[in-house]
């Protein structure tokens, strides 16, 4: 018996929808799995060379540290944070998006996406309404770093930063997050996938697999290196200078608040300007913890890393030791009160909450694929006018403050509509 005419009416336009979002869903795909520029830089080069608002590629210029005590220094407005992967990176980036738009500053933000086009190498074309000669205050989105590509788009004095974790730490956390959509991962099929992996890594890791990448010497890929290198290549020791000649400071996450001491000074920023909340955190129930031995494997699994963070954590207590100890303590305990206070003033239950008790989609982070485990928050339903403001800004999570900024996020939009209608 045929369909009435209304249903099959709406039988086609269901098909029709159905079909546009299969279409769109194998694009995306086809666009995800394109190989990513990882053999070398000279492909991802932009035509004009060095750009004028920038010396010629070098290291960058020294800076004096600036002592926000003495009173006689300027904020510095130009940035460059190289966003490492699960390295609280996204809590940083709250803090940049925040001092940019308070002081109205020109951000280099991607096209598309919410990252420069990662895990290719990162060039000047993919910057949104790029042109020849363009000069930004801050870049701070994912990338995979091309310092040259990089270094034309800031002014000569612009403050280079990133961050690291402990190597075994965030294997750890990248294995849970990106596993999923490393497919070599799929041939584990105990219920400790992470812990059958570290047994024998040698066994499933194919360093040419699709998003292999996430899963060996994760800081070392990021920085733009090859994170493959055999650990007695002299050119790894030559990356880790690099790395101390280039960057100004290399924040650790597990000092994170002696981290944004440090930062606050060499900056010259306010002690408002650093306040935060933890974004981007799992629930603890989804962070098992590494046990000695896992730990000593994901260790030596990640050896680059390892290098680049033993050498980074000495640095990082020499700024320690010249701020003075005794002065650290003093502000960290200054900023620890005032993120406290904060916490009073903005979170509604004054803690972070599972997915599906976020109340408002403006605050909801974005998840894995497969697991909802990314905590967020729940603004006060009334806050006074002072701090109205602050708070939401503090709260939103990294997509919707980019959206917030006028980003084009066209892709990563399709590919939420995408998740939402699959349920992943």
């Amino acid at each position: 018996m045929p369909l009435p005419q209304k249903k099959r009416w709406v039988s086609m336009a269901k098909g029709l929808v159905l079909g546009a979002l299969f279409t769109s869903l194998l694009l995306l795909l086809y666009s995800y799995a394109a190989p990513p520029l990882h053999t070398g830089l000279a492909s991802t080069r932009t035509p004009e060379g060095t750009a004028p608002c920038s010396p010629a590629p070098g290291e960058p210029e020294a800076l004096t540290p600036a002592n926000g005590s003495a009173g006689g220094c300027q904020p510095r407005r130009d940035i460059v944070f190289m966003k490492t992967h699960k390295t609280a990176s996204s809590t940083l980036l709250n803090i940049l998006f925040r001092f940019g738009q308070k002081h109205g500053l020109k951000f280099a933000f991607p096209n598309g996406r919410n990252d420069f086009d990662y895990p290719a190498f990162f060039a000047r074309s993919l910057v949104q309404d790029y042109r020849p000669g363009a000069c930004f205050n801050i870049i701070c989105n994912h990338m995979r770093f091309h310092y040259e590509e990089v270094r034309g788009l800031v002014p000569p004095n612009a403050t280079f930063i990133t961050v690291l974790r402990d190597p075994a730490r965030l294997f750890e956390s990248s294995f849970h997050y990106f596993g999923s959509v490393v497919p070599f991962t799929w041939k584990l099929s105990g219920s400790d996938k992470l812990a059958e992996f570290l047994q024998d890594p040698d066994r499933y890791y194919d360093p040419n697999g699709y998003n292999a990448h996430y899963l060996r010497n994760l800081l070392f890929f990021d920085l733009g290196y090859d994170s493959g290198l055999d650990p007695g290549n002299p050119q790894v020791q030559e990356h880790i200078l690099e790395v101390e000649r280039r960057f100004h400071l290399v924040l650790l996450q597990e000092y994170f608040d002696e981290s944004l001491v440090l930062l606050k000074d060499l900056l010259c920023w306010e002690l408002e300007d650093v306040l935060y909340f933890k974004l981007n955190a799992r629930r603890a129930s989804a962070v098992p913890r590494l046990s000695g031995e896992l730990y000593r494997r994901a260790t030596a699994w990640n050896v680059l890393d390892a290098r680049l963070y033993r050498h980074f954590n000495a640095s990082f207590w020499r700024k320690v030791e010249a701020f003075g100890r005794e002065r650290m303590a003093r502000e960290v305990a200054t900023l620890r009160r005032a993120n406290e206070r904060m916490r009073r003033i903005c979170i509604d239950g004054g803690r972070a909450v599972d997915a599906a008790a976020i109340q408002d989609s403006a605050m909801q982070p974005w998840q894995p694929l497969g697991a909802k485990s990314i905590l967020g928050y729940n603004l006060k339903k009334s806050i006074g006018q002072r701090h109205a403001q602050l708070c939401r800004r503090m709260l939103t999570p990294e997509i919707q403050y980019l959206m917030d900024l006028g980003v084009n996020l066209w892709v990563t939009k399709l590919w939420k509509l995408i998740r939402d209608f699959l349920r992943w």
